[in-house]
């Protein structure tokens, strides 16, 4: 960032002007996630916990899905890749608003927690998570090291937990679930540090032109990245320490 100290841009920006607007972008990617964060937890906990709510998606007493449990159970997924395609064509403003319905629905596919782990072990998993997601995002944005050579293999490590977590729905394996979760704390941990410097770059690389418009749906993308790196993180990790109801 040191180029931007002594010089003002061809928009007219300033090092100044593009600190300030660095630390702006990043509390509203944070922000947004935050809400975001709220959104699931209040929706999962209000269906997990009313079983009359869950049982429209869930046997209440094995938490197997009925077939709207299986739409609702990979709806995130189908809306994850309709935000991708419509990004460009989406106001930043109609972005942050499809990205909180996404986090409401996410709540949704998530509320059976509250039934299957002790509400105790379900906190004391966020703050563990809560603690190596800051930790992990402080990382990626302070650090010196390029990471964005980290991008390629942890995307392909996504992939193959999707595939491997698709076929143990159907095998059941409480070996493969372990594994999956290891190798999913590792790589939704490395992908937050990545994430976040990548957040971080792509502003530096586009404040200069001004284009706010560009910036603000870009932090809506960013949130969301983020966003899903901390859920995942969360259900792996309560998938390896939660206490079972």
């Amino acid at each position: 960032m040191a180029q931007y100290r002594t010089i003002r841009t061809a928009a007219g920006t300033t090092a100044a002007q593009i600190d300030e607007g660095l630390r702006t972008h990043m509390s509203k990617v944070y922000g947004t996630m935050s809400i975001g964060m709220l959104l699931t937890f209040a929706v999962a906990w209000a269906v997990g916990t009313s079983p009359e709510l869950l049982s429209v998606f869930r046997d209440p007493m094995t938490l197997s899905p009925n077939i709207l449990g299986y739409i609702v159970m990979f709806a995130p997924l189908i809306m994850i890749f309709a935000f991708g395609a419509m990004i460009n064509r989406l106001s930043a403003a109609a972005a942050q608003m499809f990205f909180y319905a996404f986090a409401s629905v996410m709540g949704l596919s998530l509320s059976w927690i509250f039934v299957a782990f002790t509400g105790f072990s379900i906190a004391q998993v966020f703050l563990v998570t809560s603690i190596a997601f800051a930790g992990l995002s402080i990382f990626g944005y302070t650090t010196k090291k390029d990471i964005s050579g980290w991008g390629s293999f942890l995307i392909m490590g996504v992939i193959g937990l999707l595939v491997a977590s698709i076929i143990n729905i159907f095998l059941g394996s409480p070996a493969i679930m372990f594994a999956i979760s290891i190798l999913g704390v590792l790589i939704f941990a490395g992908l937050t540090a990545y994430d976040t410097q990548n957040i971080k770059n792509t502003y530096l690389e586009h404040a200069a032109h001004g284009d706010s418009e560009w910036l603000g749906k870009a932090a809506i993308m960013g949130a969301l990245n983020l966003y899903m790196n901390f859920i995942n993180m969360f259900m792996f990790l309560l998938q390896l320490m939660g206490n079972r109801e």
